[in-house]
């Protein structure tokens, strides 16, 4: 099993939306690729509500049954565009992929 966590800072504004919308709109492009994509075991997108100085605005948690799936997933078009979406709305990203 793989897991692969990522994190994004939001533009303040980007798509015509404020942060808090493109964090929703995210999220739910993202959840949208459950049972989509094969190898795709699980997927849990979470909004920041701390709203701290360290704090990140998106957060995602996914599982894939193994690292060809991972790459599989990253290459899918479904994926690629919620990637194209996410490009432009935000400031950083994050990321963790690890086998446990």
């Amino acid at each position: 099993m793989v897991k692969h966590i990522v994190v994004w800072r939001l533009k303040s504004s980007a798509h015509g939306h404020t942060r808090t919308e493109n964090a929703r709109i995210i999220k739910q492009r993202l959840e949208s690729l459950s049972g989509v994509i094969p190898g795709l075991l699980k997927i849990e997108v979470g909004i920041d509500f701390g709203k701290t100085e360290q704090s990140c605005d998106i957060a995602l948690y996914s599982e894939f049954d193994s690292r060809e799936a991972l790459r599989l997933y990253q290459e899918h078009p479904a994926h690629q565009a919620a990637v194209q979406f996410i490009r432009e709305a935000r400031d950083e990203r994050y990321v963790v992929d690890y086998e446990p």
